[in-house]
């Protein structure tokens, strides 16, 4: 079993990563997202979108990133600790950062075999039109009901408050 820090992949060195897998006659399979608290709902989305392929790359958000998507008080854990947690699973083979608001330049570079997002972004997923252009799939994974972040700060804010200044 590899480290997890073995699993962080800077950017400049996903082309040749790609090549290597293409070369090795693998699939790639590319999901991205913010991942701020980790919870069961992720675990089984990453599980889903793993059994798709050969190895599983998770492009996250930066710190900057989920700020501009999500508001000045995310994210709740910093993009190196989400980072870890994220290659310290089994199922992510290669985890990476993109700093835009969506990953689409990032999708262009790697060209994955499979691009995999959650069923609630069935409206729009960033890199579509080059991941089928280049003939790969988009696949949208199922969603565990009732998990996401939003809903579990939520329920944290409504059981125990809002912290006092």
């Amino acid at each position: 079993m590899r480290s997890a820090e073995s699993k962080l992949v800077a950017r400049a060195d996903l082309p040749d990563l790609r090549q290597r897998l293409r070369q090795e006659g693998r699939t790639l399979v590319m999901t991205n997202g913010c991942f701020d608290l980790m919870h069961a709902g992720h675990a089984s989305y990453l599980q889903y979108a793993r059994n798709l392929g050969d190895a599983l790359l998770v492009a996250l958000n930066t710190d900057a990133s989920v700020r501009r998507l999500k508001g000045d008080k995310r994210p709740v854990v910093d993009q190196q600790n989400r980072a870890r947690m994220m290659a310290a699973l089994e199922c992510v083979d290669y985890v990476t950062f993109f700093d835009e608001d969506e990953p689409r330049d990032l999708v262009a570079e790697v060209l994955p075999d499979i691009l995999v997002k959650a069923a609630d972004w069935a409206h729009y997923v960033s890199g579509r039109d080059v991941v089928e252009a280049a003939g790969g799939k988009v696949v949208l994974a199922p969603m565990v009901d009732g998990l996401s972040t939003t809903s579990i700060i939520g329920k944290i804010l409504a059981t125990y408050g809002a912290p006092q200044p």
